[in-house]
């Protein structure tokens, strides 16, 4: 759980110290995509200290994923929404509404709840099926990705956010699912390629969606399917529990965590409000710049 936690806590830090370096470039010429963009960024060492963060949360990610049940983790994982949006007021010099003060609230309490009660992993398989019909899975993430694109805005960015939280579920499931490290038998297991597929896929079509739909809206269907989805295969198939007599207190914690994420799924890519990229719709939930800090309007 320490090791959720940590993970949770270095994905949160690196979106903002990500956006905190994308803004500090100078935008391109034009409105279209900015191919130069990368380039300028990761000459910021803010924009490097967040990449290394992000290594080391998906370190920490999979000790987490080989010790605990899937609902612990991946509850532990959308707390990264909280730790980004208290670190937000702090360096984007954004402000949290008391709803989502209190979401912030709702989310560490939904975790106090959850490690408690969380079993030991369960030590299932799964069917023989499972873990070669996860590269199939990530075929029709992206083919789902690919269909989005004909229809409107904003069921797009859902789509798109639901077809990205599958694609980072099948990584979860498949870290899980991987056997003993064991060079080269390794290399013949499919779950081993569905991470890397399942996580190449849900980057691609979360950044498809934060590019052309509202961030509040493929956050939210990314938070719903990378927590929901795992936790089920976890309970179903895997033989995740929690400890006995603690059912309701693990499923209590699970939806107050996941609400909390919810609630904060504006926070869930900072970046997508830098230099260079589309202007977000104004906030719905009371988070802006303070007065006398406005950013300077495009030309």
């Amino acid at each position: 759980m320490v090791c959720a936690l940590a993970s949770a806590c270095c994905f949160g830090t690196a979106s903002v110290l990500q956006a905190v370096a994308a803004r500090a470039v100078e935008t391109g010429s034009g409105s279209g995509v900015d191919a130069m963009l990368l380039l300028r960024v990761l000459r910021q060492w803010r924009f490097a200290a967040g990449l290394a963060l992000d290594g080391l949360g998906f370190l920490l990610q999979v000790v987490a994923l080989r010790s605990l049940p899937l609902y612990a983790v991946g509850a532990s994982l959308a707390a990264s929404l909280a730790v980004t949006a208290v670190v937000a007021v702090w360096l984007l010099d954004t402000r949290l509404s008391v709803v989502e003060w209190a979401a912030v609230a709702t989310m560490c309490a939904g975790l106090a709840m959850i490690a408690p009660a969380s079993g030991v992993q369960g030590q299932h398989s799964g069917p023989a099926a499972l873990r070669w019909s996860l590269p199939g899975l990530v075929l029709v993430v992206l083919l789902t990705g690919v269909a989005a694109g004909r229809i409107a805005d904003r069921p797009r960015a859902l789509l798109l956010g639901l077809g990205a939280g599958a694609g980072f579920g099948v990584v979860e499931v498949a870290v899980r699912l991987i056997g003993p490290l064991d060079i080269p038998r390794i290399f013949g297991d499919p779950a081993l390629y569905a991470v890397l597929l399942g996580g190449a896929a849900g980057f691609l079509l979360l950044t498809s969606a934060l590019q052309r739909g509202s961030v509040t809206v493929a956050t939210a269907g990314m938070v719903l399917f990378e927590t929901a989805g795992p936790a089920v295969v976890g309970i179903l198939w895997l033989g995740d529990r929690p400890r006995s007599g603690l059912e309701w207190l693990a499923a209590v914690g699970f939806v107050a965590a996941v609400a909390g994420a919810l609630a904060l799924t504006r926070f869930g890519k900072v970046a997508a409000d830098a230099p260079g990229r589309p202007e977000l719709p104004a906030p719905a939930s009371g988070v802006g710049r303070r007065p006398g800090r406005q950013p300077p309007q495009r030309q």
